[in-house]
């Protein structure tokens, strides 16, 4: 079920929220949606902060209310989080000033069906994501809402009842006029085990028309299993191709249709860490059960997996954050703490060094540098690189599951109650 708010005067301050937005936006640098620009967990900025502490180099800290471990998002002077109220029945997209951390808005968004979910995971898990001129979030049971930069829910799409024994933790990506959304979810009938470790053909990504909340296409999967990875864009040929993953396959689709092009093997379930690309290659991890990191080639029609499978190991795979590609090395960080640099080409091991504590967020790189923020709310800033060489190590000491986002020479770190604004205002 779709609505649309269709009232001029909504549309009317939507464009005139958004002229004022990008006008400010123009010449800085966004994190619009996760891992930034380009999903991939990189900022181009420079000067970004190295050294901080709980009371030193903090430009403000603002309490979130309720819970969530969706990531911040940063569009102009705007800061963007969902969260979770009331037990998890109120979906809610807050709005943040950027430069003083001022909650300009709290809107709940839905009242959402709270379910099953991993401990970790929370009923706002899934990071927003933004075009300046509305937000696009995805609740907890599969709801989707385009809400306007003033706090305006412009349209609503309730046609996926999501469902997994793990809860939801996609995000969404944009497209030019898509919002695409990959639904992996597993059965909420008697047996638990479909969809979760029995593989099942329900499986959906979702192309939304941004703009109206409707339905553009539909891609199927064919046999696979619970996930939880943001989809991602890669370049093939001159031709814009759709990269997604899910227990058991990692697949090409077309943009423009939906059509399911190629598939390589990559058994295991719950997949969390999403896709990265490089050297002509996606990065992927295959979750839980048969763990392993396998780097694919783009291309070919059909079943790819004894042709496309350029490398794979089975040793320190991460099940929760991302892997970072930074030419021409891939970084990793596992729960337990065990980060590695690999020649991404070839999957030689560079370094692995274990950093202590347990981790959850992805890693980021900005001006040469890479963040890795444990779950006790330390970050390990190191120097990117085939040597490791740790540069700081800055604690908040407050739980942290989201990952950090790097926006106009600041870092943006969400806690369990907090949102830090790192490194000098501007």
């Amino acid at each position: 079920m779709r609505t649309t708010c269709r009232n001029a005067f909504v549309h009317l301050c939507c464009v005139a929220a958004f002229v004022a937005i990008t006008s400010e936006a123009s010449s800085a640098e966004n994190w619009p949606g996760f891992r930034g620009p380009a999903r991939q967990g990189i900022s181009p900025e420079k000067g970004v902060p190295v050294e901080w502490s709980a009371t030193s180099n903090v430009a403000w800290k603002t309490s979130v209310p309720g819970l969530g471990w969706s990531s911040p998002i940063v569009f102009g002077d705007r800061v963007f989080v969902t969260t979770a109220m009331e037990k998890g029945v109120s979906f809610r997209l807050i709005c943040f000033d950027r430069l003083t951390g001022e909650v300009l808005w709290n809107k709940q968004v839905f009242r959402q069906k709270p379910g099953n979910k991993q401990k970790l995971n929370s009923f706002a898990t899934s990071t927003p994501v933004t075009d300046g001129r509305m937000v696009f979030t995805v609740a907890f049971d599969g709801g989707i809402a385009a809400v306007s930069t003033d706090g305006t829910v412009v349209w609503t799409n309730r046609d996926y009842e999501y469902y997994s024994q793990h809860g939801l933790a996609i995000s969404p990506i944009l497209y030019e006029d898509l919002l695409i959304v990959a639904f992996d979810g597993s059965s909420s009938g008697q047996d638990p085990k479909v969809g979760w470790q029995i593989p099942w053909d329900k499986a959906v990504i979702v192309a939304i028309d941004k703009n109206t909340g409707e339905v553009r296409w539909e891609g199927k999967r064919g046999l696979s299993r619970i996930a939880h990875v943001t989809p991602q864009i890669f370049g093939e040929n001159g031709i814009d191709r759709l990269v997604s993953s899910a227990g058991d396959v990692v697949q090409g689709f077309d943009l423009k249709t939906g059509r399911r092009i190629w598939t390589a093997s990559s058994p295991g379930e719950g997949v969390v860490p999403s896709l990265v690309i490089g050297e002509g290659l996606v990065f992927a991890t295959s979750g839980f059960g048969e763990s392993a990191i396998r780097a694919v080639r783009t291309g070919g029609e059909g079943d790819v997996t004894a042709t496309h499978i350029a490398w794979e190991t089975t040793e320190d795979v991460p099940k929760i954050p991302s892997m970072l590609y930074v030419k021409p090395w891939l970084f990793l960080i596992t729960e337990s703490s065990i980060a590695k640099c690999l020649k991404a080409a070839t999957g030689e091991v560079l370094w692995r060094q274990r950093l202590g504590g347990r981790y959850s967020a992805s890693p980021v790189w900005a001006d040469g540098h890479v963040y890795f923020l444990s779950e006790k709310g330390e970050t390990v800033v190191i120097e990117a690189g085939p040597e490791f060489k740790v540069l700081a190590r800055n604690k908040l000491e407050e739980m942290c599951c989201a990952s950090p986002a790097v926006s106009q020479g600041n870092i943006f770190i969400r806690s369990e109650h907090n949102l830090y604004c790192i490194g000098r205002g501007r």
